[in-house]
């Protein structure tokens, strides 16, 4: 593999200078100022990705002033006992994304987030604490302990979140495959565990996050991979 340096080389020839490579990299928050974030912004957070999945961002973007209000707010408490004749209104609601099971999954993240306050004390102390050396673990669990959180909808809400993530996005996939970390797009456990131990090889021998090796992993492939 090369060097997140030489990774850094191959992007600056692409983006054409090292402060419009660096100008790209993603924020990526301390424990406590992720620990700071209420859980009513981790499941916006959650809701938004999941929206936004599968239609044009604009549009999520245009109306997601109207979803907040719709939803009150997106506080856990309130949306865990979603009832019925709250589920039927919504998909009565034009200020939202009248889709069912996206609906449902505001409810069911709900749930997991305040099932992971009761158990760490808040969502955001969980999500701040896990070991960044075991990403693919936490990763599992928003899948299958939360709804809709797979595939690249977890790494995302990190992302958002300011927890430090990859995201897998094509052309990173492409990177990782032109470095032989991988041989095609990772849906197996042993594939993800090999994206997790060149992850930690990059993020100990650089000292930069993952979803700065990440992004400078997009930035390497270029126009003509």
């Amino acid at each position: 593999m090369r060097t997140y340096e030489e990774l850094t080389e191959l992007a600056i020839e692409y983006k054409g200078s090292r402060s419009a490579v660096a100008a790209l990299m993603p924020t990526v928050k301390t424990n406590t100022e992720i620990k700071a974030t209420s859980g009513d912004r981790i499941l916006a957070l959650m809701a938004r990705s999941i929206f936004q999945t599968g239609i044009s961002w604009t549009v999520v973007e245009k109306k997601w002033p109207d979803i907040e209000e719709a939803f009150e707010g997106f506080e856990p408490a309130r949306w865990k006992f979603m009832s019925d004749d709250d589920f039927d209104g919504f998909l009565k609601d034009k200020r939202i994304i009248r889709n069912g099971p996206k609906i449902l999954a505001v409810r069911d993240n709900a749930i997991f987030l305040c099932d992971l306050e009761d158990e760490h004390g808040s969502a955001a102390a969980f999500f701040a604490d896990w070991p960044q050396d075991d990403l693919i673990g936490l990763l599992e669990i928003m899948k299958t302990r939360g709804s809709r959180l797979g595939g690249g909808t977890a790494p995302y809400v990190l992302r958002l979140l300011g927890r430090d993530s990859w995201v897998l996005s094509g052309d990173v996939v492409k990177a990782l495959i032109r470095e032989g970390v991988i041989d095609k797009a990772p849906t197996s456990k042993t594939a993800m565990r090999a994206v997790q131990t060149a992850f930690n090889g990059w993020a100990a021998a650089s000292g930069m996050p993952f979803a700065h090796i990440s992004r400078t992993l997009a930035l390497s492939v270029g126009p003509n991979f």
